[in-house]
Parts: C-alpha cells; sequence; structure tokens
C-alpha cells in the first residue's frame, strides 16, 4: 500500500487498493462496457462458460445489460461521494487525499472503499 505523499498525518491518508480486486473490479467494468456498446466485436466462443451466457444477455436483454451498466457506474458514483463524506469523518481533510479516494472509489468501487472505511484514525489525546 502507498501513502499520500502530499503533507504528514492523518489529514493526508490514503491507500491503494488491492492490486487483485482493483483488477476483478475493472475487468468486469470493462467486459460490461464491451457487451453493452460493441456486441458485435465480442468472441464468445473464446470466453467460454462466459460466452454462451454474455451471448444470451445481450440477444435477449439487451435493454437490462445496458440499465445495469449506467446503475454500476451510478452505484460507483454513490460509493464516491459516501468515500468523500467519510473522509470528512475521519478527520481526512487533504484535499488531494480527498480527491485520490474520489478517484479510486470511483473507478473501483468497494475494493477501494473497504480500506477507507476500516480505517481507524488515531484519537488525540486531551488535555
Amino acid at each position: 500500500m502507498v501513502a499520500a505523499k502530499s503533507g504528514a498525518g492523518k489529514d493526508a491518508y490514503f491507500r491503494t487498493a488491492r492490486p487483485w480486486p482493483s483488477l476483478v473490479t475493472a475487468l468486469a467494468l470493462g467486459c460490461f462496457t464491451w457487451a453493452v456498446f460493441w456486441p458485435q466485436s465480442i468472441p464468445y466462443g473464446s470466453l467460454g462458460p462466459l460466452g454462451p451466457f454474455t451471448q444470451y444477455l445481450v440477444d435477449h436483454h439487451h435493454t437490462l445489460l445496458h440499465n445495469g451498466y449506467w446503475l454500476a457506474w451510478l452505484i460507483h458514483m454513490g460509493e464516491s461521494l459516501y468515500a468523500m463524506v467519510l473522509c470528512k469523518s475521519k478527520g481526512i481533510t487533504n484535499g488531494q487525499a480527498q480527491l485520490l479516494w474520489f478517484l479510486q472509489t470511483f473507478l473501483f468501487g468497494i475494493a477501494s472503499l473497504s480500506i477507507l472505511i476500516a480505517y481507524r484514525p488515531k484519537r488525540q489525546k486531551q488535555t
């Protein structure tokens, strides 16, 4: 995991998402985009068991795929906005760190958001 390089302390907290969940999310959204916008170019026979299923969805439920695609991005946007709320509630006030959380969560969803949810900032001792 990589920390944000700008500033020190909890106000600049940022960690990159784990590679495997991020890769799975990126590949799934990429395939989803392909199936929605360029279904005629998909090599269904080369996708193993996923090929006939994808072709069935494209042929018989394209409207559902199209709506599901935009719903997935809407969910990612909601997760990104929630990441901003979490940043503020956890004391992450650094603008660059907040932007990185927003972008990473928008692209990778729960793979990123789960790291932010698990973050427990150290409490300052009150005197």
